[in-house]
């Protein structure tokens, strides 16, 4: 039992479990251009803020969401960093709105507002629009890009216990092994030289901009999704139910909370990693001071700087590589979440939320008023949740006996 554990090994498990979400969490700022140390730092100070918030009670790790890599790429590209990082504000902003509603409205509004029709779709979404970002990393060195693919590959397929739940930090791992022995020529380690050994990562700034709030706010409604599957899984795999005690909107609080301030800090939005609550499930140790512990070492290591260099000194081709299978298993879990919630496809009404949530996000659709613009993933996400509501079930099927006469 978790009591009869030592404090070194609650230790020894708390710094396992952070191995278990540490290839992601720094993965994402990579991929868009953040500091990761200041996304380690994020990790662990909004984990120890969600366990506030929610009285200790919930064994969960909050990392980098991958459903905002492709939004804060583009968010970057039109209102730069700063406005950037106000629109991930509105993230948490989002989050809280939403905790405020399931307190006073129950689960049955998320429910309501976001069924598989529209979250499936999203979820799709999310993965394809990074597809192209994936390939054109990869295509700088193929055979770096081969090589972390075919061992996350193989770590998914034929790994067991913790090394199945890590496949990407095993193919990154390698893809920069091999890149020491036979491309070392290629980078740059000047950074890891110059970088000091201990000292807080360098936080960005933050400009007010409505258009980014706009166009970042509605992106938030996959991960919103995502948490509240998350507690659920993760009251299973603990046998208490998080989502009365402490409550649903106490955690969806907690995390958006987080959101804020990883937004303040410099970092990417935070969300529940399914990776570690895997971990959890495996380890049987669902002792929520064991997570804490996690987040003290996530922020110890942050302030170790040339261990924060030696991160960015990996190769785009390597993150491309395992970007391949990574953004590929995005839009997989989309569609996994389509067939387990047996959403009918036959029935008109869902294929034409699907297909304009997909058409939209994918051609890259626009709609600007005055200064206000709203495109990609926050727009299709919005009128999905909008087709849903003003397309009715009933509608659909009074049409079809209809038809039938």
């Amino acid at each position: 039992m978790i009591h009869s554990l030592s404090t070194a090994k609650r230790t020894i498990v708390g710094i396992q479990f952070l191995f278990v979400a540490f290839g992601s969490t720094v993965l994402v700022p990579l991929l868009v251009g953040l500091d990761p140390a200041i996304a380690l730092l994020a990790a662990g100070l909004g984990t120890l803020l969600f366990h506030a918030v929610t009285g200790g009670k919930v064994p969960i790790f909050l990392g980098s969401s991958f459903a905002f890599i492709a939004p804060i790429i583009k968010a970057t590209e039109l209102y730069g960093m700063s406005g950037m990082f106000c629109g991930l504000l509105a993230v948490g902003a989002v989050y809280i709105l939403m905790s405020m509603l399931v307190k006073f409205f129950g689960v049955r509004l998320i429910k309501r507002l976001f069924p598989p029709v529209v979250i499936g779709p999203v979820i799709i979404l999310i993965g394809l629009s990074l597809a192209g970002s994936g390939v054109r990393m990869a295509s700088s060195n193929w055979i770096l890009a081969i090589i972390s693919l075919a061992v996350a590959v193989i770590c998914s397929v034929s790994g067991r216990g913790m090394i199945k739940l890590i496949p990407v930090f095993f193919g990154a791992v390698a893809g920069y092994l091999a890149a020491l022995l036979f491309f070392r020529g290629s980078m740059d380690f000047s950074i890891v030289s110059s970088a000091a050994w201990f000292g807080f990562p360098r936080f960005q700034s933050m400009s007010f901009s409505w258009q980014a709030v706009v166009f970042m706010a509605p992106v938030a409604i996959a991960p919103i999704i995502e948490h509240v599957g998350d507690i659920y899984t993760i009251s299973s795999v603990a046998g208490k139910d998080f989502v009365t005690d402490p409550g649903l909107h106490r955690t969806m609080l907690g995390d958006g909370l987080a959101c804020c301030l990883s937004a303040f800090l410099g970092g990417a939005p935070v969300t529940t990693y399914s990776e570690v609550t895997g971990a959890i499930s495996l380890t049987k140790v669902t002792d929520p001071s064991v997570l804490r512990i996690s987040a003290v070492t996530a922020i110890v290591i942050s302030v170790i700087g040339k261990f924060g260099a030696l991160i960015r000194t990996i190769p785009q081709s390597v993150l491309g590589g395992i970007m391949l299978l990574l953004f590929g298993s995005i839009a997989a879990v989309g569609i996994n979440n389509m067939i387990e919630s047996r959403v009918d496809m036959g029935k008109t009404r869902n294929l034409i939320i699907v297909s304009l949530i997909l058409t939209i996000g994918i051609g890259g659709a626009v709609i600007e008023i005055g200064k206000f613009s709203l495109a990609g993933i926050g727009l299709a996400s919005l009128v999905g949740v909008i087709l849903n509501l003003i397309i009715p079930e009933e509608k659909y099927k009074s049409d079809e006996n209809k038809d039938s006469k």
